[in-house]
């Protein structure tokens, strides 16, 4: 297959090698000049332009970081969607609104094209391991055509169709606004366990085999227990996905009492120049308000 690729950040860089180790002709471009040289060495083509990855592509994807910069590269008269050729397929990998989705999609199909949102979870872990989940929005004749090539980027066990076009979109915000405003709760919880007497370690081996158990616990043990804020996943983007689970929510009338309270630690977290850390960096906001480090490490610096 040829695909182009836009947005060789973090996970898109590993993304796109990944495709390029699969055997795709693989035509790549970022502002960043270095990350596009990267990829030519491993085997893939050069774009000067954005809209340069779609020539002669079946498949064009792009890994953004969030609705203005989809909406930006896609629509318009020099977007991506007026240089898709004829029965290719455009798949957004960023993680937007539904809104946004729907509205590029809609584009798309007046100009007799096709296009699907596939936001991606597992971090830059999974991506270049080529174990991401790929929750895709668009229609079934399109995923079961794309699902081969969506196979390069994730588990092919964790590709799923969740919808038409948008629900990819809504189900990567559940799934990030669950992460995002459990590492608020952890945070409280661990305080006052810490506090209280208990190791932070031990508090975390046993929560991590119990019921309090969660995948973003799990991170706390190479992140927050460590004292190491490399980012996996950057608290700018959490509070992102924060704030446009919370402006779906609206649209729909649900009140998020507890989502709006996890919101307001994230921002907070984002005040303090945090925002290029791991997202679990907001701990560091309880821990100041409770007197308390968290501290898994055997000797506490």
């Amino acid at each position: 297959m040829k695909v182009g690729f836009v947005g060789l950040g973090r996970m898109g860089s590993h993304m796109a090698r990944n495709l390029v180790e699969a055997g795709h002709e693989v035509t790549v471009y970022d502002v960043r000049t270095e990350a596009v040289e990267v990829l030519v060495e491993l085997g893939a083509s050069g774009a000067t332009v954005a809209a340069g990855v779609a020539a002669g592509a079946d498949f064009v994807f792009t890994s953004l970081p969030g609705p203005a910069e989809v909406a930006e590269l896609w629509q318009g008269k020099g977007g991506l969607l007026a240089h898709l050729e004829p029965g290719a397929i455009g798949i957004d990998l960023s993680t937007v609104d539904a809104d946004t989705s729907r509205s590029v999609e809609a584009e798309a199909r007046s100009q007799g094209r096709r296009y699907m949102d596939s936001p991606v979870s597992g971090g830059v872990g999974g991506a270049e391991a080529g174990t991401l989940s790929l929750m895709v929005g668009g229609s079934e004749d399109d995923f079961e055509e794309a699902f081969p090539v969506l196979s390069a980027i994730g588990d092919p066990d964790k590709i799923y169709r969740c919808g038409d076009i948008g629900a990819g979109s809504v189900t990567k915000l559940v799934n990030n606004l669950i992460g995002m405003t459990t590492n608020v709760v952890i945070a409280e919880a661990f305080s006052m366990g810490v506090k209280a007497g208990v190791d932070a370690k031990t508090l975390f081996d046993v929560v991590m085999t119990s019921s309090g158990s969660s995948a973003t616990l799990a991170q706390w043990g190479d992140s927050v227990l460590k004292r190491d804020f490399t980012p996996g996943f950057m608290l700018s983007l959490g509070h992102k996905d924060a704030r446009l689970a919370l402006e779906q929510a609206t649209q729909l009338d649900i009140p998020m009492p507890v989502t709006s309270v996890g919101r307001e630690r994230l921002a907070a977290a984002l005040e303090e120049g945090w925002g290029e850390e791991a997202a679990a960096v907001v701990a560091r906001l309880q821990e100041h308000d409770a007197d308390v480090v968290i501290d898994g490490r055997a000797e506490k610096s």
